[in-house]
């Protein structure tokens, strides 16, 4: 098991509510589902000892429609599991699961050799008209199937990063990145029929144009670098509108690209498509403006307009919903308002936007969060990967 997937920060009491209570885009009532094994009357997983409904610091979860499947990367059991329909009830044993002989069983590559059915730190999900992607972040690689497994351990029909479904190391062995490599790969989505990873570890974006088919199939085009051989924080240069230094969530709306740059506390965001390697982001979310860098804009407590390590980026109705994990919270942006600097509107799990701190600094609730790596909107429903919690939230969306 991953000792810790959720770094703790001092349990300094928050400041108090320095500004008004902002509106949440959550119900009140809190999340209709707590998936994480047996969960005590404070909403929180009482044993991470591998089930049919445990979870370990889990960092990606998705719903393939309203009805379901549910996919989740339990990252620290090195195991995906599926539930065949959307859960109705807290504890709902899962009905599939990939990487593991049982469900009582964890641990990196099944404890053996990689292969088509193995996991090592699983930390991203998506599922798009069939198609299942996996970002297989510590074996350096993204597993796609063509059509969602229906039966456990079910091999994934394409592998990516690796020449096949043997190979487990970052950029191949290489010391150079490459076209068709990856290293600390942690997110991955499936946009307007592209593939696009956060290839995290070279600090780049890799995008194809169409779902692969082919093991080892190299990328169509790359951001955070010029080309596909760099691998240098923000591009080898200082921070600005073209480089990268923790990519990790995708999202995208109204034709805008969103990338979240954890590393640099910001989220960048491109006007359509862009159509060249390396192409500078057209502004950015999170900072006063690109050249910046610092958490929470350089403060210990966080605004309406800074982050501190955002992972997880997705879209509710009207709203961008950005997981701003490392001040364990979520907070919505107006799609129509996306600019430079744009602040953000409606907040979750903290009580004001000068707030912070795991679980508001008490034990956990049913509705706060733990350092959420993780946010997928489907339809009225968000699902939350509440990594430090060690739990899998689906909340719905307020009226």
């Amino acid at each position: 098991m991953l000792a810790s997937l959720a770094p703790r920060q001092p349990a300094i009491p928050p400041s108090g509510a320095l500004d008004d209570v902002p509106p949440s885009f959550l119900t009140a009532s809190g999340p209709r589902v707590v998936i994480g094994g047996e969960i005590d009357a404070d909403g929180l997983a009482k044993s991470i000892v591998p089930g049919p409904a445990s979870l370990f610091g889990p960092r990606g979860a998705c719903l393939a429609g309203p009805e379901g499947p549910l996919f989740v990367c339990d990252t620290g059991h090195h195991r995906l599991l599926i539930w065949s329909r959307t859960p109705q009830a807290d504890d709902a044993p899962a009905d599939v699961l990939i990487g593991q002989p049982d469900f009582s069983r964890e641990g990196r590559n099944a404890k053996g050799e990689v292969g088509a059915t193995t996991l090592n730190v699983p930390t991203g999900v998506a599922a798009v008209d069939g198609v299942l992607a996996v970002a297989d972040a510590w074996n350096h690689r993204v597993l796609i199937w063509h059509g969602y497994p229906e039966a456990s351990n079910r091999p994934a029909d394409v592998v990516l990063g690796q020449a096949d479904f043997s190979g487990g190391q970052a950029n191949r062995g290489g010391t150079a990145a490459g076209p068709d490599t990856l290293n600390w790969c942690y997110g991955v989505a499936i946009v307007e029929g592209r593939l696009v990873v956060a290839d995290t570890g070279n600090r780049r974006v890799m995008v194809w144009h169409g779902i692969p088919r082919r093991n080892g199939q190299g990328a169509d085009l790359v951001l955070g670098q010029q080309d596909f051989i760099t691998r240098d924080d923000n591009g080898g240069e200082d921070t600005g509108a073209a480089g990268m230094r923790w990519p990790h969530g995708i999202a995208m709306v109204d034709g805008v690209i969103l990338i979240s740059d954890a590393g640099n506390n910001r989220v960048m965001a491109w006007r359509g498509w862009p159509n060249a390697n390396g192409a500078p982001c057209d502004f950015v979310l999170g900072q006063a403006s690109v050249a910046a860098n610092d958490h929470n804009r350089a403060a210990y407590h966080p605004t309406a307009g800074a982050m501190n390590m955002p992972y997880g980026l997705s879209v509710l109705g009207s709203r961008l919903i950005v997981a701003d994990t490392a001040n364990s919270r979520l907070v919505g942006y107006d799609i129509g308002a996306l600019a430079n600097g744009a602040v953000a509107t409606t907040l979750v799990a903290q009580k004001s936007f000068a707030d912070k701190g795991d679980n508001r600094w008490k034990a956990a609730a049913r509705d706060s969060l733990c350092w959420p790596y993780a946010a997928d909107a489907c339809e009225g429903t968000l699902v939350i990967a509440d990594t430090g919690n060690n739990r899998v939230l689906l909340w719905n969306a307020a009226p």
